[in-house]
């Protein structure tokens, strides 16, 4: 019989041991997780400049077959003018930023022919802004 007592008594974890395993584990989650937040900030950042090369790409592909810039977006896409040779995005639809935003485009531009940006995750248009120029 002692045998047996011997053997059940010494299995399993004591609530001390999962505590302190439990604290270990939220400790490195707390110091983990602000760097991969800010990476994913970034990595947003990173695609809205990504896109907004893209959509520079398309409007300076349209301005060679059309030797005009589009008023908008959307004549990348789609248009009733026979010299049109599009449409000049893969997707063929316009992509909004990586926050839910349209791209903003303006012909002519105060930058240069044309600007394209993103207002960006606050809604305005700052240093932080991915942009064309």
């Amino acid at each position: 019989m002692n045998i047996k007592k011997e053997k059940y008594s010494q299995q399993g974890f004591t609530l001390i041991e999962i505590l302190i395993v439990v604290i270990i584990i939220g400790l490195i989650a707390s110091l983990v997780a602000p760097n991969l937040m800010s990476r994913f900030e970034r990595s947003k950042e990173e695609i809205a400049k990504a896109q907004v090369e893209m959509l520079s790409s398309s409007v300076m592909s349209f301005k060679l077959d059309m030797n005009r810039y589009p008023t908008s977006f959307e004549e990348l896409t789609k248009s009733t003018d026979p010299k049109w040779r599009g449409p000049y995005l893969s997707k063929e639809t316009i992509p909004k930023d990586p926050w839910g935003q349209d791209y903003q485009y303006k012909v002519p531009g105060d930058h240069g022919a044309f600007d394209i940006f993103s207002l960006g995750e606050k809604g305005k248009f700052d240093e932080n802004s991915a942009r064309n120029w």
